[in-house]
């Protein structure tokens, strides 16, 4: 059962609890998460599982897509509803045309500070934990990039979004500074994440739906294989002789005819690959290695996937 589960996080449980949740369910130790949802967020948590978690690297630079609900009146200490207040609720009555210009301040490219309760690194102790404690630190500003943010509703306090964005945009902290512009400030009320690369909320199932599934033996019908994983790098198939050179770590030579390029209706990637990587399948469509260009047409293998992906649980 190598391949990628889609999972549909529920509120209130960490990225982590349902890694382990969705181990015991499965009876498989390797697996690994794309990208931490909060615990008040919802939706894709994409997960790697058996020798898929051997391309995790190739998933750190995945567009995300968010839909949720801004309240404006009062911040939070954490930035979304889950924090204490930092004032009183002064409840505005927002019309969109207050709102709107604000939020086109807030895409493309800009430096932007991570919450204080967050997992980021100050002396080797997470944010949170010092901020919890009352210490004083600072966080210093990183390089985002949001490529949508629209406000698709707008009544009394309450604003709905959708913001598509590169990996590592903290949506909590975008509210934060939404809420500052607007005037009364804001919080993040709710947020569900739709998309992550290539998996979309139409392929999640929840872990509760996922222990049926394991239940009634139909684990595969969810389970996206190997073969179908990482659809944005182009794709050439090879015959017995290149495939056992490449399990051995060997270069390869790979004509241009015999590599098909991605097809993909919109982006899923932050930025483009650099340099070219190309999925390699047997005749079997077995996905055999991970392979970039070395020189012109020349490939060597960066990750080589196991002769047979199925696992025998006993």
């Amino acid at each position: 059962m190598d391949g990628a589960l889609v999972i549909n996080k529920d509120r209130g449980m960490t990225s982590h609890d349902a890694v382990l949740r969705v181990r015991k369910l499965v009876r498989e130790r390797s697996i690994g998460h794309l990208g931490t949802l909060d615990p008040i967020a919802t939706g894709v948590l994409p997960l790697l599982v058996g020798a898929a978690t051997r391309l995790q690297r190739f998933y750190t630079a995945r567009r995300k897509r968010y839909e949720g609900r801004i309240r404006f009146g009062f911040a939070t200490d954490t930035y979304d509803a889950d924090g204490h207040a930092l004032g009183p609720d002064t409840a505005p009555r927002l019309r969109p045309e207050q709102v709107e210009p604000h939020v086109r301040a807030l895409t493309g490219k800009f430096e932007q500070t991570p919450p204080p309760y967050s997992a980021k690194k100050i002396g080797g102790v997470a944010a949170y934990e010092r901020a919890r404690r009352r210490e004083k630190f600072t966080l210093k500003p990183v390089a985002v990039e949001v490529y949508r943010f629209d406000i698709t509703q707008v009544e009394g306090s309450l604003a709905g979004f959708v913001i598509e964005c590169a990996a590592g945009t903290y949506i909590r902290s975008l509210v934060h500074e939404l809420g500052l512009r607007v005037g009364p400030g804001a919080h993040l009320a709710e947020i569900s994440r739709t998309a992550s690369g290539e998996f979309r909320l139409e392929q999640a199932v929840t872990l509760a739906e996922l222990e049926r599934v394991v239940a009634e033996e139909r684990l595969p019908q969810v389970m996206i294989p190997l073969a179908e994983l990482l659809p944005d790098l182009p794709q050439a198939v090879v015959g017995a002789a290149v495939e056992r050179r490449l399990r051995h770590g060997g270069k390869v030579e790979l004509a241009d005819s015999q590599i098909e390029p991605a097809r993909l209706e919109q982006p899923i990637d932050s930025e483009a690959w650099k340099p070219l990587r190309v999925r390699i399948f047997n005749p079997q469509r077995q996905l055999v290695a991970i392979a970039q260009a070395v020189v012109p047409r020349v490939f060597q293998p960066i990750v080589v996937l196991p002769e047979s992906t199925a696992l025998v649980k006993k």
